[in-house]
């Protein structure tokens, strides 16, 4: 395999589609020797087979807002690859969704979900669909409309939809809620769902605390401590919530915040009181952060600008793919950064990993650090099937310990000759291996 041939082959065939180009390009580079040394690999075409969806689903969705005026917007389903268990990612639901988007969120997700070593391919979805200003009848109109077209093509053993960016709970429970009449079952086919119909504990925080817990460990392997760390967070949501707990809880300062209007700086540090603010700037609908420091007068906030030109030990991107860029790379390299950590998919811009990765900073990508939600996903597909719920302390053991075999993962596969651990790389390859065996074990189908 050439990366550079089989890049310019998809360039050709999918111009204008950079999200997931990009995502491509880095697996492809980070794998290239490895799968170089599997001639069986090349002779069946294995990384031809994966870069393009096992199929897409594209249809319109029609639906009448509050004032009886009618809308549409186009629906999605990448499901992208099932070699190792049914078809499982989230729904998005926000402007920027495009077909580029969840093409590269599905093909991530594929070796995300293999590294949880938990049976679960890799898939995406979502509309152009915006939940903000909408009322919740407007909302429930809009799921129950997205679900009348794409309830055929999902199932417990098929494809497992959960939420993302503008789908929460709500939106889960309007869909599921359609799924069950159209289906006439009652099934495990959505993760995310609420706690009185078979949702999982710790499912809202679990993105957060299984970044943690990866960052923790990734810390304790350089012998460093994350007590009394300073943290750099952006976003306010449900993964910049789980992660703020979970910061504070062992032991950092997480200082910062952020939304589409600018970031919040808190010298006295996010925490109690503070972290439950977040999901109350949340829940009032207005997207932006600025209320904070309102609130909390030592605060203050910085309008236009991202969290990452402060000087922290430890920063992570929470809130959207491609948020920290070259410049800010470097802006955190000349504040000493300790360790940068992706807990939004794709977190960092290509240019920005290549500079982590030459200068041998601790870095660690989205696909490894942010599997905890979709494990903890799977294993609210677990508790579906088995007809039980568990304690949210036996659902945090899972999920600690799936973290941290992810991080065993990285370390065996990444560790280069000068000692240096290339968590993208490691990651990549981890991933890549269990997903290439089980094709390979399947033949060309």
């Amino acid at each position: 395999m050439r990366v550079v041939d089989i890049m310019t082959q998809l360039e050709a065939k999918y111009p204008g589609q950079s999200e997931y180009l990009q995502a491509v390009g880095e697996v492809l580079t980070s794998i290239e020797e490895v799968y170089n040394g599997h001639p069986e690999f090349e002779k069946a075409r294995i990384i031809e087979q994966l870069v393009e969806p096992d199929r897409i689903f594209i249809f319109k969705v029609p639906w009448v807002d509050d004032s009886g005026d009618v809308h549409v917007n186009t629906g999605y389903r990448v499901q992208f690859n099932n070699a190792i268990g049914p078809y499982k990612g989230g729904l998005r639901f926000h402007p920027s969704v495009s077909l580029s988007s969840l093409k590269f969120l599905g093909f991530e997700q594929t070796f995300k979900n293999a590294l949880t070593s938990l049976p679960m391919g890799g898939a995406k979805g979502g509309s152009d669909f915006t939940i903000k200003g909408r009322s919740n009848a407007e909302v429930m109109r809009f799921c129950q409309s997205f679900m009348l077209e794409l309830w055929r093509n999902i199932g417990p053993d098929t494809d497992v939809p959960a939420g993302d960016i503008g789908v929460g709970a709500r939106e889960i429970g309007y869909m599921y809620g359609m799924y069950k009449k159209l289906a006439r079952e009652n099934t495990g086919t959505f993760t995310g769902k609420g706690l009185s119909y078979g949702g999982s504990l710790i499912r809202p925080e679990a993105t957060g605390f299984g970044g943690l817990y990866f960052v923790h460990q990734m810390l304790q392997e350089h012998g460093i401590d994350i007590k009394g760390k300073t943290v750099a967070i952006s976003g306010f949501g449900n993964v910049a919530w789980g992660a703020a707990l979970k910061a504070t809880e062992l032991g950092a300062k997480v200082v910062t915040i952020s939304g589409p209007d600018g970031y919040i700086y808190d010298p006295e540090g996010i925490s109690g009181k503070k972290i439950d603010y977040m999901l109350e700037l949340r829940a009032s609908g207005q997207d932006i952060v600025e209320p904070y420091a309102e609130e909390f007068p030592n605060a203050e906030f910085y309008a236009d600008k991202r969290p990452w030109e402060r000087k922290v030990d430890i920063a992570l991107p929470c809130a959207i793919q491609n948020e920290l860029n070259a410049e800010d790379a470097q802006a955190l390299m000349d504040n000493d950064v300790t360790c940068v950590a992706e807990i939004s998919n794709m977190g960092c811009t290509a240019e920005a990993v290549e500079l982590f990765l030459h200068h041998k900073m601790l870095f660690a990508p989205g696909k490894a650090v942010n599997a905890g939600g979709v494990a903890t996903s799977g294993l609210e597909m677990t508790q579906n099937a088995m007809h039980l719920n568990w304690s949210e302390a036996e659902v945090d053991e899972k999920l600690h310990f799936i973290m941290s075999n992810i991080h065993k993962q990285c370390v065996k596969f990444g560790t280069e000759k000068d000692g240096y651990i290339n968590y993208v790389k490691g990651a990549n390859i981890a991933g890549f291996m269990k997903v290439a065996d089980a094709m390979m074990a399947q033949g060309v189908v």
